[in-house]
């Protein structure tokens, strides 16, 4: 074949490539800045999640070396509320590490209720971690300072201290679900989300779960699943994972299979990651003062 006539059949193709590749972008890699955390106060957010029961709330809180309290915000980043709760006696500011923050259901039948992992053990030398349960409330949309009552459940890793960023709650099995966040291999844990407040219980290793690169960038620091338990995400410092939830299948089992990644622009430090409502999308924001708020759309 002559030279002249490969380049006639290689141009169409390249054509095509890059059409596709521009298609592609357009269409799944969407992103857009939803606003900035408007408050100095919001400066180490480490965690996101969509209120059940307030339309277009979102609640985020601190990590490290802030009090027992957490924020509901706008979309954009306006601070609507401050919400305080009663931590621990015996920590100075009530909590030691939040790492992350989800909404589910809980005790009460119809009711929903915001949970906290106070999760963080950089050293992984804590004898146990907390989780607290507060109810959540309509008024956390328009007041701007509130007090809660929080119920602690106190867990032990089956397998030694662990450093964790990741808080999720599987409402189709009614689990709290826990991933590790060091190593070249993270944990996967589970515990029932029907408890007793005060409890002292050790947590269930499902499975360990391998993604590639190099550390730390590859180490995980959120996740969410969506309200409906049909979909998940976890992210790095330098990615976003995905996955679609079979019927009758365990959570665990649905992370073993291998993930999509999904869009993620990089951030200064992200360690926040929220579904939508709807689950048709998610919003990330990274720890630092004044952080952007990105919404990503999820292709269909």
């Amino acid at each position: 074949m002559t030279r002249s006539k490969k380049l006639k059949l290689i141009a169409p193709l390249v054509i095509l490539i890059f059409v596709g590749a521009f298609a592609k972008h357009r269409l799944f890699d969407k992103v857009a800045q939803a606003g900035t955390l408007n408050s100095k106060q919001m400066d180490e957010i480490s965690g996101i999640t969509a209120s059940s029961i307030n339309p277009n709330i979102y609640y985020v809180h601190n990590d490290s070396g802030d009090t027992s309290r957490f924020f509901a915000i706008t979309p954009d980043g306006k601070l609507k509320t401050t919400i305080y709760f009663n931590g621990a006696n015996n920590i100075p500011l009530g909590v030691r590490d939040c790492e992350d923050i989800a909404v589910g259901p809980g005790p009460a039948k119809g009711k929903s209720y915001v949970y906290i992992g106070d999760i963080g053990d950089n050293a992984a030398r804590w004898p146990y971690i907390t989780i607290y349960r507060i109810r959540e409330k309509k008024s956390w949309a328009t007041d701007s300072l509130t007090h809660a009552e929080a119920e602690p459940l106190y867990l032990k890793y089956p397998d030694g201290p662990k450093d964790a960023e990741t808080l999720m709650i599987d409402p189709i099995e009614k689990l709290l679900c826990i991933v590790s966040k060091r190593k070249d291999t993270v944990s996967v844990y589970t515990t029932p989300l029907m408890y007793t407040a005060k409890d002292t219980v050790t947590l269930t290793k499902r499975t360990k779960l391998f993604f590639s690169g190099f550390k730390p960038f590859k180490w995980i620091t959120a996740g969410d699943i969506s309200k409906d338990g049909k979909q998940i995400l976890l992210k790095s410092y330098e990615k976003v994972y995905y996955w679609k939830r079979e019927p009758k299948e365990h959570i665990w089992e649905t992370m073993r299979r291998k993930p999509d990644e999904l869009s993620y622009k990089v951030e200064k430090q992200g360690e926040a990651i929220g579904f939508t409502p709807d689950g048709k999308a998610y919003y990330t924001t990274s720890e630092g003062v004044f952080s952007p708020i990105y919404y990503y759309e999820i292709p269909q």
